[in-house]
């Protein structure tokens, strides 16, 4: 698994390595140990989430509070989508800045969002499927939203 690091130092991409014959191909999609070693702390996933969208389809930016406040480990299965994090903590140095990342079938990579991010995505192919592990629940009294066009942030959507 190759660790890619992004602007937002909190914020890694993971790359597996895909092993590819006339059969197909095979990889390792998650290992508990290579990805705390990257984040450097211990890290529990609570629950897997799978959506599937057409084309031009924005989900987001959605995060949680505390104390459900959920990281994300995120991956497209099937065709492709601009995935973006965006940095909501007061204290943090990059407060406001956001990472876009191409997440496909194709490139098989994978984005860790810790908690105190707000997250969404854009279908980019005619349809995409998209996994998310989480740290935490779902609770609807804790589900908030950032505008995906707030000015502040200004996130360069592909498409829009």
């Amino acid at each position: 698994m190759n660790v890619i690091k992004t602007e937002i130092p909190d914020v890694l991409i993971f790359e597996p390595k895909v092993f590819s014959d006339e059969r197909g191909f095979f990889m390792e999609s998650f290992n508990q140990t290579v990805f705390e070693e990257a984040v450097g702390r211990k890290i529990e996933f609570v629950q897997d989430n799978h959506s599937k969208s057409t084309k031009g389809v924005l989900r987001g930016l959605h995060y949680q509070v505390e104390p459900y406040a959920q990281g994300k480990l995120v991956r497209c299965i099937a065709g492709e989508v601009f995935d973006v994090a965006v940095d909501i903590r007061k204290d943090s140095e990059t407060f406001g800045k956001w990472i876009g990342v191409n997440l496909s079938s194709e490139n098989k990579r994978q984005l860790w969002i810790p908690e105190g991010f707000a997250h969404g995505f854009l279908v980019l192919s005619e349809e995409a499927e998209f996994l998310y592990k989480t740290t935490n629940f779902y609770n609807p009294r804790s589900d908030r939203g950032v505008a995906w066009n707030d000015p502040y942030i200004g996130i360069n959507w592909p498409l829009i």
